[in-house]
């Protein structure tokens, strides 16, 4: 395959996935986030890996982008952000604890949390959404319509049509944006 050959199938494929999201549950996540910040209460985001990595980028531009020099501001935590206490957790008490003890210390009723895997089967993100759940909080999971348990546990999916990893994670940064730009740009105060 050439390399031109490689970019437009990859970037059709790509294409293709955009118009099947689902767009009434990205507005209804939108207004679950509107809702969690009005009642001054917290979101939480996980994932593992590039699910990370977009995670984090979603917090800077929530924390940021969308509450500086705002009326109403978001409190949003990323459970990726603190290096430090990811690994003491999953060294002294193993990888699939990392998201939900800190949920433990800080998360309550009403609070939101986000959840983001590829897979949808990871460990930790499934201890973590079970967590929110038994404690009254929303759950949103960004993940791939095609398995995976964490579609099932949320209370709102946000599912890709596709099992490429690039694909999906294309995808989810797609959604996290508009979950962010609704506030950066729609809303003026």
């Amino acid at each position: 395959m050439s390399d031109q050959s490689f970019t437009d199938d990859y970037l059709n494929d790509l294409a293709g996935l955009l118009p099947r999201l689902d767009r009434g549950a990205i507005a209804t996540a939108i207004r679950w986030m509107r809702e969690t910040r009005d009642a001054n209460k917290t979101i939480y985001i996980c994932g593992n890996g590039g699910s990370a990595s977009i995670a984090s980028q979603m917090v800077v531009d929530i924390v940021k982008g969308a509450s500086l020099g705002r009326r109403a501001r978001f409190k949003m935590i990323g459970l990726t952000d603190s290096m430090a206490t990811v690994t003491a957790y999953a060294n002294d008490e193993g990888y699939d604890s990392v998201f939900v003890e800190p949920l433990k210390n800080f998360a309550e009723s009403g609070d939101l949390l986000l959840a983001i895997s590829g897979s949808g089967n990871s460990q930790n993100v499934i201890n973590a959404v079970q967590h929110a759940n038994n404690i009254g909080c929303r759950t949103i999971g960004l993940t791939t319509g095609e398995g995976g348990r964490l579609r099932e546990l949320v209370e709102l999916p946000l599912v890709v049509p596709s099992s490429h990893m690039g694909r999906l994670e294309d995808c989810f940064f797609v959604m996290t944006h508009v979950l962010c730009y609704a506030f950066m740009e729609a809303e003026t105060e």
